[in-house]
């Protein structure tokens, strides 16, 4: 008797779990986020069904909202934070915790841009065999110097640029002594030593390595704020085109620059933007910074975009939607214009990541320029709803039409503004 009461409870059971999964304020119930997260002034409306309904502690101050039968609409009165508890049949079955940032605003971008870059320290790109005493060696390689392995000292002396190299490799190779070589490797600080040996066909000293000190190329402004003069470009890493690596930057400028030409994306090859750098007299920020979420600086000027040349709200990670935005870029000259994207797909990240976004470019006239999108146009802001939600970032190479996009959010934190007013954490 007791083993049958068991299975008629268990049924019971799961009939009743069954039938909640498939109750429509259960359902909507689930996709209520248990955190939001809101800029003053600014609103949020959350979907419900008339069984639910929404309370707030009395001593809540920094939100109100407003209940219809369908949906709650939650606005951010003052910076701060607070609670909101969602009620079935009287019973509290959730709480959301609201965070109330205070208004942020930023100068959208679109300008081409020349980026010069100089590493820091000399780069390793590659070795080669010097021709010594009937036979060919690179004493770099030997030396244990891998490509991508940046030279920071020889001989303790800080190593900055390419020319000052030679001198010292030519001292030590008449004095018959090897040079000490201080190299950084990611993270790692690596001493080693290398004998420079006599090229017998150029009757010189040679390392057996090849090195770089800069790196130059075009891209897209992202956005700046006027007050710090602090700015975000480009949306992703510049590597090195010989090694992949990223570029460590020591410093750099940008330019502005006019774009010469395109030529189109087609499947497989991406398209390209050629241009045109100003004069060094023209330069117009710093760079201090080159990450996985592009450079930053600082101007040493406010710019303007000639089209939309007024403070913009952002819109966090989790406030971007599916559907029509537009981004701003040039294709041709120095004119900033704006094109309709659709955004395809978005992930609310809660931790900096980038690829945020998955957009595809639909505007009939950016198509028929450029095929969709192309090099240099990495940085293009991404208008949607009068916000600045990211910027764009690749192109897939097999559909040129489409690519990602980095969420602003993110493109902040890393200029070193911070809209949340704590230090944001970072993933595991």
């Amino acid at each position: 008797m007791f083993e049958i009461v068991r299975k008629i409870t268990g049924g019971i059971l799961l009939v009743s779990l069954l039938m909640l999964i498939v109750y429509k304020p259960f359902q909507q119930y689930m996709r209520i986020p248990s955190h939001i997260t809101l800029f003053e002034g600014q609103q949020y409306n959350i979907s419900k069904a008339s069984a639910v309904n929404v309370s707030t502690p009395s001593s809540s101050e920094n939100i109100e909202f407003e209940e219809s039968k369908h949906a709650i609409a939650v606005q951010g009165k003052q910076v701060g934070k607070d609670t909101m508890f969602l009620e079935m049949a009287g019973f509290p079955v959730k709480q959301v915790d609201v965070n109330v940032l205070k208004d942020f605003k930023v100068y959208p971008g679109g300008q081409s841009i020349g980026v010069k870059l100089n590493t820091l320290g000399v780069l390793v790109v590659g070795h080669h065999l010097v021709s010594a005493k009937n036979e060919k060696q690179s004493p770099g390689e030997e030396a244990g110097i891998k490509v991508g392995d940046i030279i920071t000292k020889i001989n303790g002396t800080k190593i900055n640029h390419m020319a000052e190299i030679a001198s010292l490799v030519n001292e030590a190779g008449k004095q018959g002594v090897k040079l000490e070589i201080t190299i950084q490797r990611g993270k790692e600080t690596i001493d080693t030593t290398l004998d420079p040996k006599l090229d017998e066909k150029d009757k010189t000293y040679k390392l057996g390595l090849y090195i770089r000190d800069s790196a130059a190329g075009i891209g897209t402004m992202t956005f700046y704020d006027p007050k710090t003069k602090k700015y975000g470009a480009l949306g992703h890493v510049i590597s090195d085109m010989d090694t992949k690596k990223p570029i460590v930057v020591d410093n750099g400028q940008i330019v502005n620059s006019t774009v010469t030409s395109i030529e189109k994306g087609k499947n497989g090859a991406p398209g390209e933007k050629l241009a045109r750098f100003s004069s060094n007299k023209n330069v117009i920020g710093n760079i201090k910074t080159n990450s996985p979420f592009g450079i930053f600086g600082e101007l040493k000027h406010n710019i303007s975009n000639g089209i939309i040349d007024k403070p913009m709200p952002i819109a966090l990670s989790n406030q971007v939607q599916e559907g029509p935005a537009k981004i701003l870029t040039v294709v041709e000259g120095n004119k900033v214009e704006q094109y309709d994207i659709e955004v395809v797909s978005t992930i609310p990240q809660k931790f900096p990541a980038t690829k945020g976004m998955v957009i595809k470019v639909v505007d009939p006239k950016l198509l028929s320029k450029t095929g969709g999108i192309v090099q240099g146009m990495s940085g293009s802001p991404i208008i949607q709803n009068g916000k600045i939600i990211g910027a764009v970032t690749h192109v897939f190479v097999n559909d040129p039409t489409s690519g990602y996009g980095v969420h602003i959010e993110w493109m902040l934190h890393e200029a070193g503004i911070n809209i949340y007013g704590k230090k944001l954490e970072k993933a595991s």
